[in-house]
């Protein structure tokens, strides 16, 4: 049995009343349907309506539109909901992840960067100040991964750094912010923790390799201190524990293995009995390849909740997960114990979030969505002037930059091989969407300060340029179009190599003397700048000067261009990771 009374709970006795008796009087099919979460796919009303009447969700995640159209989708939702739902978002950034014109804030490595408590504090409040000005109620935040793996391509920015104290100190913070918002609730992710294997749970396995001694200091650190700031809900990652399964369940072969949200050891045991969680549980997405490829999803989705996940996060095909869940219910794959506890913690958050006294008109709320505050905008400029990290400093004297030591700058653009997740994660660093290339932006504002600021154009450039005049490409620009050193000195003064990569690796166009490899940083000044993920040294270890800017923003550029322009004192960050992706050569 649930307690109620308890953490994070804390009903009156009317209100554990209401979870009983909303329990005790729904049929087998309101049951299932309260343990799904759904994304929803469109406005039209018809839609909505059968999703809340046929299939009567427990939690709906927010569609990517504008802030007017998602609070009126939610409206619409919470009008056809017999019982009240929880509407999710991903305010890990700001509010942008509540509605596309909401407000970038900050990833949370950039906050990392700063070392500021307060700014963690401030993106978990106003992200959700925007969110729940249009009807949101829960953040599918914070991320409290740890980036232990540079060449992990799943956390990238999103993880507040390396430090396990420093992660559950943010993480709480943001935590501390969101419920200052009445009525709001948390969603930690992902759990056991991200950020140690290299691969993306979307597309392939991923691994927590933490025995249960190095998992407790770390990663179970940062759950704990969450837990006990009364955090209201966790994400199941699809992460397996190879190392921990081993010491809970001698004998376990590898077969054996599976993600934590199909583990009973790892959701129930671990999280539960251990870590001592009374909050609910959602699974991470259930398309997702690290929790798809260990079964069927007829098992799958019966297994997740068995393992201990309250909530199943989006339908494959409604009608078949639906109708999938509901026979493994009735014929006791489920069995009416397990159930009710379910159902008693997502009643119970419910309750606690204060949705079973609220009717459906008054849950949304009906004035205009509170977008893009002075406030909001300030905090976000105040992060960058705190954020921009200068990582590596080995030619001093390169900075500060003048036009008069440097009046030609070029500029070289590197982006990163277009991924499946490229565009995603963009847009949740702050890059997508840009009027203009950070490669513009930064010369815009270098040719503002007085210098003749110019953008690279690869040989590979000019052979596309000729193939759509129709024109035979010279392909001697690629296999060997190299210029004597003194001439390609003689044409700029310094060069920024600038690096434009959402995740993963930097993909440089050019392997025979372009410009996109710096190899010339003995011939003339580089300074080599990440506005994205923020490892590239790994690939361009002969930098000798590099600063992670960590997002593109207008505030970022104006503080990096700052910093570039009154030297090395300008940058305020502080590595929140290993930048040097533990190699020894990228110190050189």
């Amino acid at each position: 049995m649930v307690n109620l009374k308890a953490k994070p709970y804390y009903l009156s006795d009317e209100d554990i009343r209401w979870v009983n008796e909303t329990i005790a009087g729904m049929t087998a099919e309101e049951k299932v349907g309260q343990l799904f979460f759904q994304l929803c796919a469109g406005m039209d009303e018809n839609y909505l309506r059968e999703l809340m009447e046929k299939y009567h969700l427990g939690g709906c995640r927010y569609n990517n539109m504008p802030a007017a159209a998602v609070q009126m989708q939610n409206r619409i939702l919470q009008k056809y909901a017999k019982v009240p739902v929880i509407i999710a978002c991903n305010t890990e950034t700001g509010g942008n992840g509540c509605c596309s014109d909401g407000t970038f804030i900050a990833s949370g490595i950039k906050i990392g960067a700063t070392g500021n408590r307060q700014y963690a504090h401030d993106l978990g409040r106003m992200s959700n100040e925007e969110a729940a000005s249009i009807g949101c109620n829960m953040a599918f935040a914070p991320v409290c991964d740890i980036h232990y793996n540079w060449e992990n391509t799943e956390v990238v920015a999103r993880a507040f750094g390396t430090d396990a104290d420093q992660v559950a100190e943010m993480s709480k913070a943001y935590l501390e912010g969101a419920h200052t918002i009445p009525g709001y609730a948390c969603a930690a992710k992902h759990f056991p923790g991200n950020g140690q294997d290299f691969r993306d749970a979307h597309l392939s396995n991923n691994v927590n390799y933490f025995g249960e001694e190095e998992w407790m200091a770390t990663y179970g650190k940062v759950y704990k201190t969450l837990i006990d700031a009364d955090l209201d809900a966790i994400m199941g990652g699809h992460i397996m524990m190879p190392a921990y399964m081993r010491q809970v369940k001698p004998g376990i072969t590898d077969d054996e293995m599976l993600p934590a949200t199909l583990c009973p050891e790892i959701m129930t045991g671990l999280l539960r009995d251990k870590l001592g969680f009374n909050g609910m549980v959602v699974t991470d997405a259930s398309h997702m390849v690290g929790m798809t490829n260990r079964m069927t999803r007829k098992e799958m989705l019966p297994a997740s909740i068995n393992a201990g996940c309250d909530m199943f996060l989006f339908f494959n095909d409604p009608e078949e997960d639906f109708n999938t869940m509901l026979d493994a219910y009735k014929t006791g794959v489920i069995s009416e114990e397990r159930m009710v506890e379910a159902l008693s913690r997502i009643l119970g958050l419910k309750a606690h979030m204060g949705l079973n006294k609220m009717a459906g008109k008054e849950i949304v709320p009906a004035a205009a969505p509170v977008l893009g505050k002075d406030e909001y905008k300030a905090a976000s400029a105040a992060i960058s002037r705190d954020a921009v990290t200068l990582v590596k400093y080995k030619d001093e004297g390169v900075l500060p930059m003048t036009p008069e030591k440097y009046k030609r700058v070029m500029i070289v653009p590197v982006k990163g091989a277009a991924g499946p997740m490229d565009f995603l994660m963009k847009m949740a660093m702050g890059a997508a969407g840009a009027a203009k290339s950070p490669a513009e932006d930064l010369r815009d504002r270098l040719i503002e300060k007085g210098f003749d600021a110019f953008i690279y154009v690869s040989p590979l450039e000019k052979i596309k340029e000729q193939l759509a005049r129709g024109e035979k490409p010279s392909l001697n620009l690629y296999f060997a179009g190299k210029n004597a050193i003194e001439d390609f000195k003689s044409e700029q003064d310094l060069v920024i190599t600038l690096f434009d990569v959402a995740n993963g690796r930097p993909s440089f166009g050019m392997s025979k003397g372009g410009g996109e490899i710096p190899w010339y940083v003995f011939e003339l000044p580089v300074v080599g700048v990440s506005v994205n993920a923020p490892t590239m040294l790994a690939d361009a270890p002969q930098l000798r000067t590099y600063i992670n800017a960590y997002d593109a923003k207008p505030s970022t550029m104006e503080a990096l261009v700052e910093g570039l322009i009154k030297g090395p004192e300008a940058f305020r960050g502080k590595d929140p990771i290993d930048s040097f992706c533990g190699l020894f050569d990228t110190r050189l």
